[in-house]
């Protein structure tokens, strides 16, 4: 039994999307009929052709072409170990997944990754399916899973590694978005005073003939020029970003830039702290779930970000296979905190790197979020005071002309 994805219209003539279970397109169109609707189009459920023969070789699944969100994924890993580990079938535990969802494409997925279970192939097989929606470190961890018996517990580990990927990103979102706001609110405030306000103040300045103070004479000189080249300075910085961006696709390019990122004072940290919490769980995970040390670390170093810091982790590797130890490894590459490379080393003589590296990334998680909550409580107040200081700037332009006229008339 397969999954088919399939488009319908019901009586009132709207188009239904979804996935059904069955053994042929035909099965699946004759489920529709009895539900009163007309098929418009069955297809199998594949994110990825299997051969040319294949309607959807070559392509995506229309439903299901993209990946899935933290959140949601998060949801439905906790809501599979919660069943798995309650003693229910894994197909059963699949089938509840699929309906318990309120999204159309992870329904779909979970359906056909259920009718990918139902034929025969693991669960990770079946999740295979979907490299977008489940990452690699994410099928790796549940195929070790599979093989020890452990299923259970490894996908308790995955949802509280989810979950808590999902709530620090959340976090941190959060915590940018006041800043953001406030960075765009002072910088409109102050294009529409030097676009609009300025000029009708100034223009009976000129118009008068007085020598205006050189406060005066560069503030309307940069209002003129906000108002002749505004859309082209809004063009030319549209195109920065857009370039900055293309450019960001090359993996040269975005090398250098994370290497940059390395070397900025505060920025260094955060990032450097974000990738060891991320590689330390991550290989913690794995390495709970039995995945051999080395497949653990190629894998772990998929999850990192920074591109320097995932070759110092494919490197340490490297050494690792000679004989050396991971903390020693990592160590060589310079890129880690101290904390990390001391738990690791402490993991590996006490025989408890599982613990150690969960532990390690507990305090590099705490680390960067105490670091993004203390940037961001000086940043709020600079850029306040930085939107006071430009606005004061132009009230004293505007008012040191007044006062000179005011010394005319006395």
């Amino acid at each position: 039994m397969g999954a088919f994805e399939y488009s319908a219209l019901d009586p009132q003539g709207k188009e239904l999307k979804g996935v059904l279970e069955g053994d042929t397109p035909r099965q699946i169109r004759q489920q529709l009929r009895e539900k009163g609707w007309i098929p418009l189009e069955v297809d199998a459920v594949a994110e990825r052709g299997r051969g040319r023969g294949d309607r959807t070789s070559g392509g995506r699944s229309r439903l299901l072409g993209g990946g899935m969100p933290a959140a949601e994924l998060a949801m439905v890993t906790r809501q599979l170990a919660t069943l798995v580990g309650s003693g229910l079938p894994l197909e059963e535990a699949l089938r509840a997944c699929s309906k318990q969802s309120e999204k159309a494409r992870t329904r779909a997925m979970m359906t056909a990754v259920r009718s990918r279970v139902m034929e025969g192939y693991s669960l990770a097989d079946g999740m295979a399916q979907f490299p977008r929606a489940f990452p690699e470190m994410y099928r790796a961890t549940v195929a070790a899973g599979e093989q020890t018996g452990k299923l259970d517990l490894v996908l308790e580990r995955l949802a509280d590694y989810t979950e808590t990927r999902q709530e620090m990103q959340q976090k941190i979102r959060l915590a940018l978005f006041y800043p953001a706001i406030l960075v765009a609110v002072a910088v409109l405030v102050v294009v529409l005073l030097l676009t609009f306000v300025v000029p009708q103040v100034t223009d009976a300045f000129t118009t008068a003939g007085q020598t205006l103070p050189a406060l005066t004479t560069a503030l309307i000189a940069t209002s003129d020029f906000l108002r002749d080249n505004g859309i082209w300075l809004i063009l030319a910085l549209a195109g920065l970003v857009g370039a900055f961006v293309y450019a960001l696709r090359y993996r040269g390019f975005r090398y250098r830039f994370h290497a940059f990122q390395l070397r900025l004072p505060l920025v260094k940290r955060i990032v450097r702290g974000a990738n060891a919490a991320r590689f330390a769980r991550t290989f913690s995970i794995l390495a709970n779930a039995g995945v051999p040390v080395l497949d653990a670390m190629r894998i772990s170093a998929e999850v990192m970000t920074n591109l320097p810091m995932r070759e110092a982790v494919e490197n340490a590797a490297v050494l690792v296979r000679e004989g050396t130890g991971i903390s020693r490894a990592l160590e060589r590459s310079e890129q880690f905190p101290p904390m990390l490379l001391h738990l690791v080393s402490s993991g590996e003589n006490s025989g408890r790197l599982e613990q150690m590296l969960e532990r390690a990334a507990i305090n590099q998680e705490r680390e960067v979020q105490g670091l993004v909550g203390t940037a961001l409580t000086v940043l709020e107040p600079l850029i306040i005071l930085g939107m006071g200081a430009i606005v004061l700037v132009i009230v004293l332009a505007i008012m040191l002309p007044i006062f000179q006229m005011t010394d005319l008339v006395g």
